[in-house]
């Protein structure tokens, strides 16, 4: 909105002593989220891929940007995978929760992934890479700071996210986005899906590893109890060696996850350990598969700190 031409008399701040109200200071700091919805960041085989984006703001930043000023501030970037069972996802189900990242100073782009319906493993943990190349090639657009990226996911998500930092695809065909790199500083896996290495990863899932089971579904409806290659291939833990280049990774897991065991996100943990990687572990007692326990001040401050180390 152009306020150029209004007299500058009527755009005075209001002065007037009124009996009975209540007069608070504000600073223009206040902590805020702007959200640019479904922003298109690929179009394969005809299937248009968005973004959900949250950029932090406040009043002063609100009025940089209305004036076109060049200082206007940049902000590390959160790119996070919803998970969805790698079914079509609903990427707006958890947007309330995850604008409070976005209110501590983090621009977050939920990602939207082809789903098990239409491509297969690796195919989700690519569009999670070329989401990144996106966002690192648009980062004044979105106020970014185009080297300082964290990748992270929800149950798939975490699958996915755990996945977009072991491939590594930036000087093949798969790459949308020549030159740019998909690299990230560090990988929060929240109660992701990570192994199929035991047959109660998945509690409540009764078809586990079969052809109809999301893990079989998104391996293109194979049997994986027949065929163990293939469990292997989508399992994290069982890519994960001493020479694999991974960021530091942060584990979220409820104790409680009847659908996603904590066991697999422990058993990823350990493989980092065992391969020397930099991990840690947090898990939630009495925690189901998400919730609000994994967005409290606690949690955030936690996650907060990990991500203020990883971008040193």
């Amino acid at each position: 909105m152009d306020f150029s031409n209004i007299d500058p008399e009527r755009l005075k701040p209001f002065t007037e002593e009124v009996e009975g109200a209540v007069k608070l200071p504000t600073t223009g700091l206040e902590a805020g989220v702007t959200y640019r919805h479904d922003v298109e960041y690929a179009n394969i085989d005809g299937t248009p891929l968005h973004l959900q984006i949250l950029i932090p703001t406040n009043r002063v930043e609100m009025g940089k940007m209305m004036a076109k000023s060049p200082d206007v501030s940049k902000y590390p970037c959160v790119v996070f995978t919803q998970g969805s069972a790698w079914f079509k996802q609903d990427v707006y189900a958890n947007l309330p929760n995850i604008s409070k990242l976005a209110a501590r100073g983090y621009v977050v782009a939920i990602v939207e992934y082809r789903h098990s319906g239409i491509a297969p493993f690796p195919a989700q943990a690519k569009d999670m890479r070329n989401a990144i190349r996106f966002l690192k090639s648009h980062a004044d657009e979105y106020c970014i700071m185009p080297d300082k990226f964290i990748g992270a996911g929800d149950s798939s998500g975490g699958h996915t996210a755990l996945f977009a930092g072991i491939i590594k695809d930036d000087d093949t065909a798969d790459n949308l986005f020549p030159g740019i790199s998909a690299s990230v500083s560090g990988i929060i896996n929240y109660y992701g899906s990570t192994t199929f290495m035991f047959p109660d990863s998945n509690p409540i899932t009764m078809n586990h590893c079969l052809p109809d089971s999301p893990e079989g579904q998104v391996m293109g409806g194979k049997n994986l109890i027949e065929e163990p290659e293939l469990a292997r291939a989508l399992s994290v833990d069982c890519n994960i060696e001493n020479d694999t280049e991974l960021p530091p990774i942060l584990n979220i897991h409820g104790t409680a996850d009847v659908v996603v065991s904590a066991k697999c996100s422990v058993a990823v943990y350990r493989r980092l350990k065992e391969c020397g990687k930099d991990t840690e572990l947090i898990l939630l007692e009495g925690a189901n598969h998400g919730g609000n326990e994994f967005w409290t001040d606690d949690i955030l401050d936690r996650v907060t700190a990990f991500i203020e180390r990883c971008l040193k």
